[in-house]
């Protein structure tokens, strides 16, 4: 089994399937910062086909998930697609359910994408409730315990902006929202309609249901947005945001208040998350690796920068996490 060291001092933000506060520690509400003026004033580019099957359809990797056999050995995990009008915008829905006898401690390295939580903690908050999770700069560490359920929709990084134009993508980084506060539609009956079914295939129609109500507003920016960060996400070569801006028509300036109003972070991080991604899935892999020629690889001055990242966001080093994943 892996295990993480948390240093002390260190606060991790919460999971996306974090368990519901208890009655007295309820957080305060979350202050809703107000959104950039619309539309951006960028110029015109070329975008990419805004729907990419091979992107866009439920990936098979675990990139990301840290000690991922170890999480599956656990719950029950699936991925499926979401109706054929919401894949321009969805990686996938992901859904979870546990009856673990002891508890358990999930880690996962985000990716850049926005999700929106239906979760149920049995014997804590039987109802459930919804939540929209920002991008997580920062480790997640999630204990689960018991019995529980989700179901996420994590979202193409750029494709949430189309079913809430009016706000911009960084109001939500790091941060999670009552569902409701950003969807007034939303109640207890829409909850109750993901989280009830026994059956799989009604838990990810209801989901549909959810989000084609919503309607999804067309937005060229978002499409532009989704095609720049798939590009990333299958580009090593592409290590440097002013090469980036330049190979795309666009200035560095406005390449980044694009990804402000429809990612939530910058270029740049995306660049090194990818990074830290392929590190994990590279230290996963059976046999050794030569952590120098991977640092070149992923565009690393030298190994000391990869294994500072790397260790900055998993909480130890790749050689650690290889020897204890193996």
């Amino acid at each position: 089994m892996f295990t993480i060291q948390l240093y002390p001092q260190t606060i991790h933000p919460p999971s996306l399937f974090r368990a519901p506060p208890t009655p007295d520690s309820s957080p305060l509400p979350l202050p809703l910062p107000l959104p950039l003026p619309l539309p951006l004033p960028l110029p015109a580019t070329v975008s990419a086909p805004p729907y990419d099957p091979v992107m866009a359809a439920p990936r098979r990797d675990t990139r990301g998930i840290v000690d991922a056999a170890e999480l599956f050995a656990r719950v029950r995990f699936r991925r499926r697609e979401p109706a054929e009008p919401l894949r321009p915008y969805l990686e996938h829905y992901w859904l979870i359910d546990w009856d673990l006898p002891e508890p358990y401690a999930s880690h996962v390295v985000p990716h850049p994408s926005v999700n929106v939580v239906f979760q149920r903690y049995a014997g804590r908050n039987p109802v459930g409730f919804g939540e929209v999770a920002g991008i997580g700069l920062d480790l997640f560490t999630q204990k689960l315990e018991g019995r529980g359920r989700v179901c996420g929709i994590q979202f193409r990084p750029g494709g949430f902006r189309p079913f809430a134009p009016g706000r911009a993508l960084t109001s939500l980084t790091g941060e999670r929202i009552a569902l409701h506060t950003v969807f007034p539609t939303v109640d207890a009956a829409t909850v109750a309609s993901v989280l009830d079914p026994a059956d799989e295939d009604a838990r990810v129609a209801a989901l549909d249901a959810f989000l084609l109500g919503l309607g999804p507003r067309p937005d060229p920016q978002a499409d532009l947005a989704m095609a720049l960060v798939d590009r990333i996400r299958g580009d090593r070569a592409i290590r440097h945001v002013g090469d980036f801006a330049r190979t795309e028509g666009m200035t560095v300036r406005a390449l980044q208040r694009l990804f402000a109003a429809y990612v939530g972070v910058g270029p740049k991080w995306i660049i090194l998350r990818y990074r830290i991604h392929e590190a994990l899935s590279r230290a996963e892999a059976s046999g050794p690796v030569d952590w120098a020629a991977l640092a070149a690889d992923l565009g690393y001055a030298d190994q000391a920068h990869l294994v500072r990242d790397f260790t900055a966001t998993v909480g130890v080093p790749p050689t650690t996490y290889a020897t204890t994943t193996h």
